[in-house]
């Protein structure tokens, strides 16, 4: 358990809690943190699925300004604009199905957070962008990249060039957010979907993930071959044949996976 976040687990389920008062903002050493607790839950066989989720009030209203405001080129170069994209790549490559539960502010960093899940829900309070441009900068840790990947780089180029703020509605309509629900539902909403993936085929989910985001990076043919190897590789897999045997012999739908 670190300063600002700490990892609960729960039947099956882990949540990574961002906790750094009153607005998440993403420190240094939060991120580092970000980095720890991704490792622990994909490293723990225990943990089927994650959620991602800042608290009631907000997610995460950005990164630390007040901790980059000073920094020089050379410092940012050499350092911390590397932590900014290592921490976002630690969330992004946890490999197993990860559930953003987005309250109140997700801006900046906080998206950025937000954007490294594979689903994101929603309050209907909540606000999100990314508005670094009104700072004079760019998105540094994976905005400009996941979020022209997620809703088409014509929206993403409207949100970073204007620095606005959507509405949870207009995010849902545009694809950047999943679900919408009331404010007080959306971490049991989260936890509830993550939840259904627990007692699956962990390998197959695994494979599946790294199937579709490696093949979001090259060309169909190479992407079509990351998906031939995936797909035969599971045929080594307990839960294929468990799987499998389950369909013949009972129908779909009534297999019991060990993960392995």
């Amino acid at each position: 358990m670190g300063e600002f976040v700490r990892v609960e687990t729960e039947g099956g389920v882990a949540t990574i809690r961002l906790d750094r008062p009153k607005m998440n903002a993403l420190n240094a050493r939060m991120q580092r943190e970000l980095i720890e607790a991704a490792g622990e839950v994909a490293a723990d066989e225990a943990v089927a699925a994650v959620v991602l989720y800042g608290g009631e009030r907000v997610f995460a209203a950005g990164a630390d300004i007040k901790e980059m405001a000073p920094m020089r080129y050379a410092e940012m170069a050499a350092g911390h604009s590397r932590l900014l994209q290592d921490f976002t790549k630690a969330l992004a490559a946890i490999p197993k199905p990860v559930i953003a539960a987005i309250t109140g502010y997700a801006l900046g960093g906080g998206l950025e957070v937000a954007l490294t899940a594979d689903f994101r829900v929603a309050g209907e309070g909540a606000k999100v962008g990314q508005p670094e441009i009104q700072l004079g900068i760019i998105p540094g840790a994976g905005g400009t990249q996941r979020l022209a990947r997620l809703v088409g780089p014509s929206k993403a180029k409207d949100l970073i060039f204007s620095g606005r703020h959507v509405a949870a509605d207009e995010a849902l309509a545009m694809g950047l957010v999943d679900r919408v629900v009331p404010d007080a539902d959306v971490y049991t909403a989260a936890k509830e979907w993550a939840a259904s993936f627990v007692g699956g085929p962990a390998v197959a989910l695994r494979a599946a993930k790294q199937a579709v985001d490696a093949g979001l990076e090259v060309d169909l043919a190479t992407g079509l071959e990351i998906e031939r190897v995936q797909f035969a590789a599971l045929f080594a897999t307990e839960d294929q044949k468990d799987g499998m045997k389950s369909f013949m012999e009972e129908g779909p739908g009534k297999a019991t996976f060990k993960g392995r």
